[in-house]
């Protein structure tokens, strides 16, 4: 359907084709492409019910971001790339820079959480190990005698063939 105010072939570009046109300007990789695209595509059409980029703003933003993280329970890495999606459609597209993001709940995870520990004096007792230096932690395989070094020189003749040169 064509807008009547604009004459048939000087229609304004949609959203996603703007989004792409300015990656591919600015020489991104076709993989970038894809990835911002698919998170912008999931902030305006899936999260925000079809609304306009240009209508909404950091509020908006940092619900969408927030919810990956604690709804859709993303990584970090997933969630920045969500952010850099959604920042370069923002300065980029559509030339409206976004405030810094204060409200924003980031996915991480704590040290406790990564090292498997249920409770904070298991944490506790590995953070003040490590806090005592590089020398005081030695990992078992400090204890393994050191590999012999390697041969010099051309590789021996097999066996099979030492006895037939011998005859």
């Amino acid at each position: 359907m064509n807008d009547v105010s604009q004459p048939l072939g000087q229609q304004k570009p949609k959203l996603l084709d703007r989004v792409r046109h300015a990656i591919r300007t600015r020489h991104y990789s076709r993989r970038t492409e894809d990835v911002y695209v698919h998170w912008i595509k999931r902030f305006v059409f899936f999260f925000h019910a079809k609304r306009h980029p240009a209508e909404m703003g950091e509020a908006e933003v940092t619900q969408f971001l927030s919810s990956l993280a604690v709804d859709s329970s993303v990584a970090a890495s997933t969630q920045n790339q969500a952010l850099s999606a959604l920042l370069f459609l923002y300065k980029e597209v559509l030339g409206q820079p976004l405030p810094w993001l204060d409200n924003l709940v980031y996915a991480h995870l704590t040290v406790q959480e990564l090292l498997g520990h249920s409770d904070v004096s298991t944490t506790m007792i590995y953070t003040h190990v490590l806090d005592r230096g590089w020398g005081a932690v030695r990992s078992p395989a400090d204890r393994l005698a050191p590999a012999p070094p390697p041969a010099i020189g051309p590789p021996a003749a097999p066996s099979s063939l030492r006895s037939g040169l011998a005859r």
